[in-house]
């Protein structure tokens, strides 16, 4: 029995070691985790780093916009070139089509009179235009059915023209469409970024990111004042536009009438003064005679970024009127809130 009580005791004492080992190892293992949680996680930011962040994500996010807004104005031109030539096409098989038919009456007419014409071998191949380069039939054709042949012939040719114009076309929108898809999951994906780091934010913090100086409304009184100094009356529209259009909200890709990115919002109001715009920023800052900041007039266009990658309608007294980001409607803001990179009096 006492053999039995040895080992007893010994894995009781055992036990106690291993218990007091496991708990002291538990301890030290807590502590660690706690320690290095402390040591190791990532500081929460502030909210002026969040609000850094979120405007750089924000003009990132709008040049992609403009690449994209480039890219869609490409795509566009040519769909639509594809669509004329489409229809060129068309109306050209249908002249072929006709000449086809008068030669085969030709050729009928010289059936029924006792000759197999070769001009009826035409109408009924599979394979026209080779036919037509066999020497046999220019020799054997008359100067009538010549005539009809050369029509035939021009006809096949054009066709043929168009119809690799068309190829080149849909090869060039399969490109400008793949381009469009890249810029835009940038934009999202850059906008999305700015959501997730606003939403932690308080709702007070997430307001000061799209105001953060005074942008009280201006009344009828500053909207007429601002007309009054344009340099013309297109100008001064395109300017009444704008004053219309503050509090619509910002959408990228947007031309209105009831949202717009920036680029867009400058296009829609002098389309709406009868003057036509590029569709781009970088494009737009080409559309006008270029003015230095000294010399500024309601209307004029006004740059900003290195990049060209926003742009405002200037209203006077330093102020424009902008389409600034996601986070902030249509609104009048000064000059000198951005980068300046120029500007271009329009009309």
């Amino acid at each position: 029995m006492g053999a039995h009580r040895r080992p007893r005791q010994r894995a009781t004492g055992g036990g106690r070691v291993r218990t007091a080992a496991t708990i002291t190892l538990a301890g030290a293992a807590t502590a660690t985790g706690l320690g290095g949680g402390t040591g190791h996680a990532d500081p929460q930011p502030t909210a002026a780093q969040v609000r850094a962040k979120v405007d750089k994500l924000y003009q990132e996010a709008e040049v992609a916009t403009e690449k994209y807004n480039g890219a869609k104005e490409k795509a566009d031109a040519a769909e639509q070139r594809l669509e004329d030539l489409h229809d060129e096409a068309a109306r050209k098989e249908d002249r072929l089509n006709s000449a086809r038919e008068a030669l085969g009456s030709v050729a009928a007419a010289q059936y029924r009179s006792g000759g197999l014409d070769p001009a009826l071998q035409l109408a009924l191949s599979s394979d026209p235009d080779r036919y037509l380069d066999g020497a046999a039939f220019a020799e054997r054709a008359g100067s009538r059915q010549r005539a009809e042949v050369g029509r035939v012939r021009k006809e096949l040719r054009e066709v043929e023209q168009l119809r690799g114009a068309a190829r080149v076309e849909v090869s060039s929108l399969k490109s400008r469409r793949a381009e469009l898809k890249r810029h835009r999951e940038t934009v999202t994906g850059k906008l999305e970024s700015a959501r997730r780091l606003l939403s932690r934010l308080t709702a007070e913090e997430r307001a000061d990111v799209g105001d953060r100086a005074s942008r009280s409304a201006p009344g009828p009184r500053e909207s007429l004042s601002a007309s009054a100094q344009a340099p013309d009356s297109r100008a001064a529209a395109a300017v009444a536009y704008a004053y219309q259009k503050l509090g619509s909200p910002y959408v990228w890709g947007a031309t209105g009438p009831n949202a717009f990115d920036c680029s867009g919002l400058t296009q829609a109001a002098y389309r709406a003064a009868g003057v036509s715009l590029p569709r781009t920023t970088y494009a737009q800052i080409d559309a006008g005679r270029r003015v230095p900041r000294s010399e500024l007039l309601p209307g004029d266009l006004v740059f900003f970024y290195s990049g060209i990658s926003h742009v405002g309608i200037y209203v006077g007294n330093g102020q424009m009127i902008h389409a600034p980001n996601p986070s902030a409607p249509v609104r009048v803001a000064p000059v000198d809130e951005m980068p300046f990179a120029g500007a271009t009096r329009v009309v």
